[in-house]
């Protein structure tokens, strides 16, 4: 069973061979082994790859959404939610991150989980994991419009929509490289900003501000460190603190798209492994510390906060960092952040993009999505971005609501894809490992092995379930029941059920069992390349640095 397979070419980008009726029995099992490989590119380089593991999801949900999880649950329940999410983030990566280092392919997520699981289930996670990042695209796209709102213009909003859209159309049309460089830009900017406003909230709270006012844990007395939410007491402060689960999940969702991108990576074995472990980084850094640093920084009964989401302010007035910005007394940087905020949410629209693109494709290869889908040149499959770009089309819906209604109506159907998705994900890992085990493979001899495993995927299968069917919980109080608070909150999860069952009663689909799973397919191919990948060694002690980053 561990003996390698024939390889179908030097290259990955090589062309898997197209059965007929004609093909023997040697050619229709390379034609089988190597079909999930593609024909697209490796041109993502180390650097790109380390920026898309550290800024590639940072976005509205960070720098905008924050606010929200503040003023409805207070500093001390935004601080836990975000880092128990983080944590649940932490275990997916890593289950995903040992998967992919193994057998880095095109949009890996449905491959996996039709060989580990059950065809029924790599045609759902196909479909379900493309609307999950598609989905993205109007949601940043429609906070990029609230967001140029911040400055005085007369601009038509179609017209915005269209131009923040078609560049993000117009970018993955390109080859993958220039994917890359523009993300990697996108990235920096990004990162600096985020560890700016890190040490901004230091100082502010510390009273370094132009005022000299000292906050610290002021706003942590009064009005308190978790509001209360639909009930009095306890129990209404722990359903305050249930509530914003959902919203630190749309802030993490896309994370792992450093990992979909494993087919397009050079070096994968080593490029992939290093950038899970630093996803522990950005979790603890650029997320759990600037939501604590933040709520120190704002009350989450503050005006401006509160008004920002009640009345649809502009700009990155939603943005909690903002609004401490200006209530430090600080001037000039306001139009500075609102700028990097613009940045960042189309960068994050435009990384959704790309990562629904390759899972649509795996799909495609897999035979689980149209023939079609396959159509690639030039290293893009350009079937599969026509289908995302029909999905970004519901960016024009701002045209007839609030972009703001908009924004939190379609997160919340993103958040709960991505904790279905996640809890999949995590669940293929599991039988993954048991595969390991069945076939005597010392999990030490992995390219990546990930660490407290399996219980970390069953923490994460467990914890993304109980979050997605009792995240609505709100809509059965009395008097508060609508289509607006139970249908975004659940319609995901019977599209998922009809995917799965739908498949599997047409296709007559079985688990598989561990005795059948396919853990060779495609391997000797990426192993016959890993000696070629060229190894840069630093010549000084700034290249030294600067490997260590990229």
């Amino acid at each position: 069973m561990g003996q390698e397979k024939e390889t179908a070419g030097d290259t990955i980008g090589v062309e898997p061979r197209t059965t007929n009726t004609m093909m023997g029995d040697g050619d229709q099992k390379v034609f089988e082994e190597s079909k999930h490989l593609g024909t697209l590119d490796r041109k993502l380089k180390s650097r790109h790859v380390q920026f898309l593991a550290l800024s590639g999801a940072i976005g509205t949900g960070l720098f905008v959404g924050s606010g929200q999880v503040l003023s409805l649950a207070g500093p001390l329940s935004a601080f836990i939610s975000y880092a128990v999410t983080g944590f649940n983030l932490f275990c997916v990566i890593n289950s995903l991150g040992e998967m992919a280092a193994w057998l880095p392919l095109p949009g890996c997520v449905p491959i996996f989980a039709t060989r580990y699981v059950d065809e029924a289930l790599g045609f759902t996670l196909g479909w379900n994991y493309w609307y999950q990042f598609a989905i993205g695209v109007p949601i940043e796209v429609s906070v990029c419009c609230v967001i140029v709102d911040y400055w005085n213009n007369s601009v038509p909003k179609a017209a915005l929509i269209t131009v923040f859209f078609v560049a993000m159309v117009a970018i993955n049309c390109f080859p993958v490289r220039i994917y890359g460089e523009a993300e990697f830009a996108f990235g920096a900017i990004k990162l600096t900003t985020i560890v700016g406003l890190i040490l901004l909230m230091l100082i502010i709270t510390c009273g370094g501000g132009p005022q000299g006012d000292p906050i610290g844990f002021r706003y942590w007395n009064n009005p308190g460190p978790m509001n209360e939410y639909l009930k009095d007491g306890a129990l209404g402060r722990f359903l305050g603190f249930w509530k914003v689960f959902i919203q630190a999940t749309f802030s993490y969702g896309g994370s792992e798209m450093v990992v979909v991108a494993s087919g397009e990576t050079e070096n994968p074995r080593r490029n992939i492994p290093k950038a899970v472990r630093r996803v522990f980084w950005r979790i603890a850094i650029f997320y759990v510390l600037s939501i604590f640093l933040v709520g120190l920084c704002v009350s989450s009964e503050d005006p401006n906060l509160l008004n920002a989401i009640d009345s649809n302010s502009p700009g990155a007035n939603q943005s909690p960092f903002v609004i401490a910005i200006e209530n430090a007394g600080i001037k000039a940087l306001p139009s500075i952040i609102n700028a990097v905020v613009l940045s960042s949410a189309w960068s994050a629209g435009n990384s959704f993009f790309y990562a629904s693109t390759r899972v649509l494709y795996s799909a495609a290869l897999d035979g689980k999505a149209p023939a079609i889908l396959k159509f690639e040149k030039f290293g893009v499959p350009y079937g599969c971005v026509a289908m995302t770009t029909a999905l970004g089309c519901l960016s024009y819906l701002n045209l007839g609501n609030r972009s703001s209604e908009v924004f939190f109506w379609i997160s919340n159907l993103s958040a709960v894809s991505t904790l279905i998705v996640w809890a999949s994900v995590s669940y293929t890992y599991v039988c993954f490992y048991r595969g390991l085990k069945h076939n005597g493979i010392d999990r030490n001899t992995l390219p990546f092995k990930s660490p407290l495993q399996p219980y970390l995927a069953w923490f994460s299968i467990c914890f993304c379930l109980i979050v997605a069917f009792f995240n609505g919980f709100d809509a059965f109080f009395p008097g508060r029941f609508s289509a607006k608070t139970f249908v975004p909150p659940y319609i995901d999860i019977p599209i998922v059920l009809a995917l799965f069952f739908g498949y599997k009663f047409v296709k007559k689909t079985k688990f598989v069992r561990v005795q059948d799973m396919d853990l060779w397919s495609g391997k000797a191919e990426i192993d016959a390349l890993e000696p070629h990948w060229p190894v840069v060694k630093p010549r000084n002690f700034l290249e030294r640095i600067w490997f260590w980053i990229a």
